[in-house]
């Protein structure tokens, strides 16, 4: 699905026009990423966790030389569904 067909689904959904649930899909994406960007965790009910981990520093290899390479830590936005919307899906 692309930004365009969501804003259409929610506009359908919400009967409202497709400017005001563009707005109000950014408006949201820009609210959850400024919580996760302060470290805070965003829990939609039904749907989801957004959090912000830290990845470990680990050992890689580059693929082409097959060297071994340092790969250094950092944080990374991570999404645990829901339990109901886990089993909706299988």
């Amino acid at each position: 699905m692309t930004k365009a067909e969501l804003v259409s689904a929610i506009a359908k959904g919400a009967g409202i026009t497709k400017k005001q649930a563009d707005a109000a899909l950014k408006s949201a994406i820009e609210a959850v990423s400024n919580a996760l960007k302060k470290g805070e965790r965003v829990a939609i009910p039904a749907f989801g966790i957004f959090a912000v981990r830290k990845r470990a520093e680990r050992k890689g290899r580059n693929p082409r030389t097959g060297a071994v390479i340092n790969i250094p830590a950092r944080k990374v936005v991570s999404f645990r569904p829901a339990k109901n919307l886990r089993d909706s899906i299988k």
